[in-house]
């Protein structure tokens, strides 16, 4: 069953729940998403990344996932 956008959302919220997110794509595999959130203040693009990806608990894992591509913009607030 594809995943949809507010599912995805829903996934990061969970860990990051004072974060601005921002998830687009309706085809139930491409996506991009926006996550600005404190905690990734300090830490480089690919630890963000995994952050993220961690949020997302296995909907990302290969052949096997839900997911099939997500575009993904991590930051701090400015």
């Amino acid at each position: 069953m594809p995943i949809q956008a507010h599912e995805i959302e829903a996934l990061l919220r969970e860990s990051f729940p004072q974060a601005q997110i921002e998830v687009q794509g309706d085809d139930g595999q491409h996506f991009a998403a926006v996550v600005v959130d404190e905690s990734f203040r300090g830490q480089n693009r690919v630890q963000q990344q995994r952050a993220v990806y961690a949020a997302l608990k296995g909907k990302m894992d290969g052949s096997n996932g839900d997911l099939h591509a997500l575009a993904l913009t991590t930051r701090a607030p400015a």
